[in-house]
């Protein structure tokens, strides 16, 4: 169960982080980017993005937090994994049969490979599915608060070499945006990314990130001509 009908501010209400999440989750069908749809029935899966402030004090609703203050939670993959080594994504996989739906492998999930506690997980949102051809996946991000933050790291370092929280400051900032190309199978795709500190955002992660800092109104200008080439 979600939070977003109950929640879902307006006008003058719109205060703080939190309800800017809510308010851009209630128009999710307008800005959830689509990707290419395997020919094959896809596996369904989640991911959990999940904001919460940098200083790790509990928060409920938090009319005063703003983006300046908050964090999302990421992770780097495995490089030896067969789908998407190396990369920085969010916590998330496949749905198992113990799952009772999205939201719960989404949660299990993230538990598994951060070992954050879900209890102190506030769930926004399920937003729209988005289909990952190139793992043949079916993924619906499920959009978390972080009521009461807990103790993260790579649980298995196997598929997980890094769990770290990203200031949302750092990836708004102009300076860290750029356009990502890729060239496969004689093809170019280019794509909004981020570059922190070295780290680098990109694909399926950066595309859900900027839509949802475009929804929120959080973005800041930046430059889409500055082009970077990524790898796989």
């Amino acid at each position: 169960m979600t939070d977003t009908a109950q929640n879902s501010p307006t006008g003058s209400t719109l205060l703080g982080a939190r309800a800017q999440l809510l308010s851009a989750a209630a128009r999710a069908e307008d800005w959830v980017p689509t990707f290419p749809m395997s020919a094959d029935a896809p596996h369904p899966a989640s991911v959990l993005i999940l904001f919460g402030r940098l200083d790790s004090i509990p928060a409920r609703t938090d009319e005063t937090t703003v983006a300046a203050d908050l964090d999302v939670l990421l992770q780097r993959r495995a490089a030896t994994l067969s789908s998407h080594p190396g990369q920085v994504s969010f916590p998330g996989g496949g749905r198992e049969q113990g799952d009772a739906d999205a939201v719960a492998t989404a949660l299990r999930e993230a538990q598994e490979e951060t070992g954050l506690e879900p209890t102190g997980v506030d769930v926004l949102a399920e937003l729209p599915e988005i289909p990952l051809a190139v793992s043949n996946f079916l993924v619906t991000p499920v959009l978390g608060w972080w009521r009461r933050p807990s103790r993260v790291a790579a649980v298995d370092h196997a598929e997980t070499v890094e769990v770290f929280r990203m200031p949302v400051a750092q990836l708004l900032d102009p300076a860290n945006r750029y356009t990502s190309v890729l060239e496969r199978d004689g093809m170019t795709y280019r794509a909004p990314a981020f570059e922190v500190d070295s780290t680098v955002v990109w694909g399926f992660t950066a595309g859900i990130l900027n839509a949802l800092f475009d929804a929120t109104g959080w973005a800041l200008p930046w430059d889409p001509s500055i082009e970077r080439p990524v790898t796989v």
